[in-house]
């Protein structure tokens, strides 16, 4: 490649080639850059005019790269990855003027609890960035934190990956929910009745042995489950379907929707211990401006939890 032509390669173009080729969509890359649309598009003609060849072609839902673009993956994360963490880092963030997405891992029920709060303090303090959620299986969540591709995972994750950093930020209790439709139950829920009750239980994973609520088989009790789901928030929604069950959720879900009238909830039958909500980060990024920024922001944001405003 000679001088002229190293010339006419624009760094930033090699930001929208490593975010097209990491998200595999130019949709989903524009918003990860904080780029419109035609902006983005009009940046991969820039790459396709300049590397002679289409770089990225749409293969179902997907655009997969050429032969040519696959050869050049490596280099051009490894360039992409050199900038963001030896250069820019050094370069100190600015929220006032920042332009960025911010990726964390979470559940819908981690949704629920972070994103209200987060959200208005992004208006105030980073008004160009966004937020974006991922809910990923544990066991990539190392990987997705390693390559950058998520910033933070906010939740608790009782068997967290060795070597990322962790920061405890609240601590929770499990409640149990039911429906207000559901006559057999009185004002106190007892183990008889927690034991011979169906139950609705919530697992990424799909395994009941890896759900969220797995410390009630701890404390001894025992569920007759009916159902297994990785959302929380489909819990409320089938207990109003099917009344005659019960779910062991945070608190804060229960509370959420016991406003709509549909569930209520009781504490559990033997006494459970809390669990922390802690946020998790990478030792690649653990000195990263903007990501001790967008760390600070969530201790700060949920330092008095549950009177946070929004």
């Amino acid at each position: 490649m000679n001088a002229m032509h190293m010339d006419q390669l624009d760094l930033n173009l090699l930001m929208v080639f490593d975010a097209i080729y990491q998200e595999g969509s130019v949709t989903k890359a524009a918003h990860k850059l904080g780029l419109t649309q035609s902006a983005m598009s009009h940046s991969l003609n820039r790459l396709r005019a300049y590397f002679d060849d289409p770089l990225f072609v749409k293969i179902g839902p997907r655009m997969e790269p050429t032969s040519k673009a696959a050869g050049m993956c490596e280099a051009v994360t490894d360039v992409v990855s050199t900038v963001r963490n030896r250069i820019v880092m050094s370069a100190g963030f600015n929220p006032a003027k920042a332009r960025r997405v911010f990726t964390l891992n979470v559940t819908d029920m981690g949704e629920l609890v972070f994103l209200p709060a987060l959200l208005a303090r992004f208006k105030k303090i980073a008004p160009e960035c966004s937020l974006r959620t991922l809910q990923a299986p544990i066991e990539q969540i190392d990987g997705l934190l390693a390559s950058g591709e998520i910033d933070l995972a906010l939740g608790s994750i009782r068997a967290a990956p060795e070597g990322l950093y962790q920061q405890r930020l609240f601590p929770s209790t499990f409640v149990i929910m039911a429906s207000t439709r559901n006559k057999e139950l009185g004002d106190t829920l007892s183990r008889e009745q927690f034991e011979s009750m169906q139950h609705i239980v919530v697992s990424l994973t799909g395994r009941t042995s890896e759900s969220y609520d797995k410390v009630l088989e701890e404390q001894g009790l025992h569920r007759r489950i009916a159902v297994v789901t990785p959302h929380f928030l489909m819990v409320p929604l089938l207990i109003d379907r099917h009344p005659d069950l019960l779910a062991t959720v945070p608190r804060e879900l229960a509370e959420v929707f016991g406003r709509f009238g549909v569930v209520r909830h009781f504490e559990p039958p033997l006494p459970v211990p809390p669990f922390q909500l802690s946020q998790y980060w990478h030792a690649r990024f653990h000195s990263d401006p903007a990501i001790v920024w967008l760390r600070e922001l969530v201790k700060d944001t949920f330092k008095s939890y549950p009177d946070v405003a929004v």
